[in-house]
């Protein structure tokens, strides 16, 4: 056994083998995935769509610009992309996660989307894209789950043009003491019982709220941006600091 083979990361609160936990998350996802818009809609009571709107604000995706939206899962942020960037721009809905692509590209298609719309099946940590591809990237609630941050971080760096704009929507750390105590009554003992009844998978919801809160904080996060080689990175917290929308710019 390699030194390499021996280094461990969370999974959740578990300490798991580095080269385990891409497989673990999958299988939570291809568990969840069918399910996944509406388990959103009842955990957030609805309120993930105006973290997400203000992440399409604060995007500046104009027509005919190239997006890249990293664990795009079900295509919210992407469906809203593809009408900004118009006909002769271009949005990729990039998940690692084949059966989350799948019922993104399904829900998609249903509603209209198609031509400026490509679906990809990819690491974070290894985009697939040549140096300088994107005006624009996001990943929403999508960071956590990455086994290597720091690379996925300077993997999205690399694929940015100068001037291009990443932002990372993520479940963060509430900055009040008291409704942190109710964030975590909330989320220990309702969202896995929620899961249980509504996806019947309460472990993998139990995973999830635990992978929250092995997550950087706001200010480390800032930090893990910055070190990956992007500039004026800022942060706004949303819902007292439960969700965090960090931007930064690749000059």
């Amino acid at each position: 056994m390699t030194p390499s083979d021996k280094r461990t990361t969370h999974f959740g609160y578990q300490e798991v083998p580095v080269d385990e936990k891409a497989s673990r998350v999958a299988d939570v996802f291809h568990s969840v995935a069918a399910r996944y818009d509406v388990m959103n809609d009842l955990m957030s009571f609805g309120i993930h769509r105006v973290w997400k709107r203000l992440t399409i604000e604060r995007a500046g995706v104009r027509p005919g610009h190239s997006v890249l939206d990293i664990a795009g899962g079900t295509g919210d942020l992407t469906l809203k992309f593809s009408r900004l960037v118009g006909p002769r721009g271009r949005v990729v809905l990039a998940d690692i996660n084949e059966s989350m692509l799948r019922v993104g590209r399904d829900k998609l298609l249903d509603r209209g989307v198609g031509g400026n719309v490509e679906y990809v099946q990819a690491n974070a940590e290894t985009l697939p894209f040549p140096d300088n591809s994107f005006d624009c990237i996001t990943i929403a609630f999508g960071l956590r789950n990455v086994t290597d941050k720091d690379a996925a971080l300077r993997s999205m760096a690399r694929v940015l043009k100068p001037g291009g704009r990443l932002l990372v929507l993520e479940f963060s750390k509430p900055n009040n003491a008291l409704l942190s105590q109710a964030y975590d009554q909330y989320s220990f003992r309702l969202l896995p019982r929620m899961g249980e009844l509504v996806a019947g998978d309460g472990d993998s919801y139990r995973y999830l709220t635990e992978s929250i809160r092995m997550h950087p904080d706001q200010d480390t996060l800032k930090g893990m941006m910055e070190d990956a080689g992007l500039e004026r990175v800022e942060y706004t917290d949303l819902t007292g600091g439960i969700v965090a929308l960090h931007r930064g710019i690749k000059l």
